[in-house]
């Protein structure tokens, strides 16, 4: 089996408080963070080698976008996105 099949995807917008490198001024973004849920059951078929891994699989999720826009009018540069984390776990 793969991993995909132990997790319901979602993409999910969060906001984040960034500071533009360039400018200096902090904003509020909206973040793109793919979302990877932990089934509440195993998928059918598997077989012992698949039930360890999906004991110890976890919900996470994934920031898609490396790259935003200064939301300064005077600034508007893109710059990347190194204050957050690029994967994150979550507590159900």
């Amino acid at each position: 089996m793969e991993e995909h099949d132990f997790f319901n995807e979602t993409t999910e917008l969060r906001p984040h408080t960034l500071v533009c490198p360039k400018c200096g001024q902090p904003g509020e973004y909206k973040v793109t963070w793919v979302v990877r849920r932990k089934r509440a059951q195993l998928p059918r078929g598997a077989d012992e080698r698949d039930r360890a891994r999906f004991a110890k699989a976890q919900s996470y999720m994934v920031r898609r976008d490396d790259k935003l826009s200064c939301t300064n009018v005077r600034c508007r540069k893109p710059f990347e996105i190194t204050q957050l984390q690029s994967l994150a776990f979550l507590t159900d």
